[in-house]
C-alpha cells in the first residue's frame, strides 16, 4: 500500500459564518434589579432568596448593589428566561428590567 498524500482543506467560510451567528444569538441576558424608595433592604434580600434560590449572603451582595450602586445584575440567560425573572420582580413589587449582557 502507498502512503496517502497530504490533502489540503480550505476553510468552510460558511461554516465559519454560521458559528459566528450562533455566538451571537446565544449572547446572554440579564435581569437588573434597580433601587426604589418603597422595599425595606431585608424584603429585597427575601425576594432574592425565595425566587432565585440564593443563599442569604449571596441575595445580601446583591441587595447591598441594588442599595448602593442603584442597581444589581441578579440572574443571566436566555431573553426568555430573563423575562420570566422580570415579571417576577415585577410581581414582587420590585423595579426590574431586562438587557443583552454587556
Amino acid at each position: 500500500m502507498s502512503a496517502a498524500s497530504p490533502v489540503e482543506v480550505e476553510p468552510d467560510t460558511d461554516k465559519d459564518l454560521a458559528h459566528d451567528e450562533m455566538t451571537v444569538l446565544a449572547t446572554p441576558w440579564v435581569t437588573i434589579v434597580w433601587n426604589d424608595p418603597v422595599n425595606l433592604m431585608s424584603y429585597v434580600t427575601y425576594v432574592f432568596q425565595k425566587h432565585f434560590g440564593y443563599d442569604k449572603l449571596k441575595a445580601e451582595k446583591l441587595m447591598m448593589e441594588v442599595h448602593e450602586d442603584g442597581r444589581s445584575v441578579v440572574s443571566t440567560g436566555s431573553r426568555e428566561e430573563m423575562e420570566r425573572d422580570v415579571q417576577a420582580m415585577h410581581e414582587y413589587g420590585l423595579w426590574a428590567t431586562l438587557q443583552k449582557s454587556e
